[in-house]
């Protein structure tokens, strides 16, 4: 198996990271998020083997979350490792998070097999194998004796499954304002994300219309975005339809049903920020068990082991579509519950 594609500072020579033909592992996390890596470094520092996964790069919602955004939280509710989160800033930005994690990563020589998608996970406790392709279709085999999944949400976006929404202009995830200036842009949804980006393109010269399906915008935006939203559409510089839906996207207009009746709106671009979901089919597929009306994983509420055994759970996909219950904040100590477990499974059974 090669290993081109692990981030691991000069522990070994490249040409013997690349001449490796397997992996065998204590503990393999699927997720290098901030409560992926937190469980690697956990698992680390127990004394395991670890190794981390991820179909994108380390942190990957974190990179996709817009250019400029600024988090609501403040530095030290970031950190994982017991790495100090410096920052000038009372909120860290988006930019310095992703350096934060990128050097907490480094500091901890955490071997992450970035741009690997997990395709298969079979055996059992003590001796799981899991298979992955990388972005060229490589095959990859890992041995591990437990699994950690740490896979988040950000990544599946709740679709509105309408007419129109595979078009080329149409996009779940809102990056940054400038290709979007002069034009007309419809924003669906009416939470944190819907509220931000209006506002964004709206001061960098897009024409935004915002639909969103309740009488208001959500109560969770933001307590500082709340009234600017509500000032710009109040003001009429953002045209909102509420209690409506989008009920067609076409290449120059978008259809929405209002109270009123159905209106044509004039459309180049259509952002439909209307939340995510974790990947429930993966979870399934490992055996892992959902509740049924919220999907959450049964798991071990003291060790996040989930009914299979030697499988662990963490982070955000632990509140199933409760997405708004578990953050960065406390998703980043699951990895400490985990590692106590494992100290206490592994331990007991030889040491790792």
């Amino acid at each position: 198996m090669s290993d081109a594609a692990l981030l691991v500072p000069d522990t070994l020579p490249r040409a013997q990271l690349d001449s490796r033909s397997s992996m065998r592992v204590d503990v393999l996390v699927i997720g290098a998020g901030p409560t992926g890596l937190a469980c690697a470094i956990e698992a680390q520092r127990a004394g395991f083997k670890a190794l981390a996964i991820d179909k994108g790069c380390v942190v990957n919602s974190i990179f996709n979350y817009p250019a400029n955004m600024t988090f609501f939280t403040t530095p030290e509710l970031l950190e994982i490792g017991d790495i100090p989160f410096s920052t000038a800033n009372q909120k860290p930005t988006r930019q310095e998070a992703l350096e934060y994690y990128r050097k907490v990563a480094e500091h901890y020589r955490l071997p992450i097999a970035q741009y690997q998608w997990v395709k298969t996970v079979n055996g059992q406790d003590g001796d799981f194998q899991v298979t992955t392709t990388d972005r060229l279709g490589r095959i990859y085999d890992y041995h591990t004796r437990k699994l950690i999944v740490a896979t988040g949400y950000y990544d599946l976006a709740n679709m509105l499954n309408i007419p129109g929404e595979d078009l080329p202009k149409v996009f779940h995830y809102y990056r940054e304002p400038h290709p979007y200036f002069d034009n007309d842009v419809l924003i669906i949804g009416g939470k944190n994300s819907a509220a931000i980006s209006a506002l964004d393109l709206w001061r960098h010269g897009a024409r935004v219309t915002l639909v969103h399906r309740a009488p208001k915008m959500h109560h969770h935006v933001k307590y500082w975005i709340l009234p600017d939203i509500e000032n710009r559409i109040k003001n009429g510089e953002i045209k909102a339809y509420f209690n409506s839906s989008v009920g067609e996207i076409l290449a120059d207009h978008v259809v929405i049903y209002t109270p009123e009746g159905m209106v044509r709106v004039k459309n180049d671009f259509v952002f439909a920020l209307t939340g995510y979901h974790p990947d429930y089919d993966f979870l399934r597929s490992m055996g892992i068990e959902l509740s049924t009306e919220q999907c959450r994983p049964v798991c071990d509420p003291e060790t996040l082991e989930s009914n299979v055994p030697g499988i662990y759970v963490a982070g955000v996909i632990v509140a199933g579509s409760r997405t708004n219950e578990i953050f960065i904040e406390n998703g980043r100590f699951h990895g400490q519950l985990i590692a106590r477990h494992l100290k206490y499974k592994l331990g007991s059974a030889g040491g790792a």
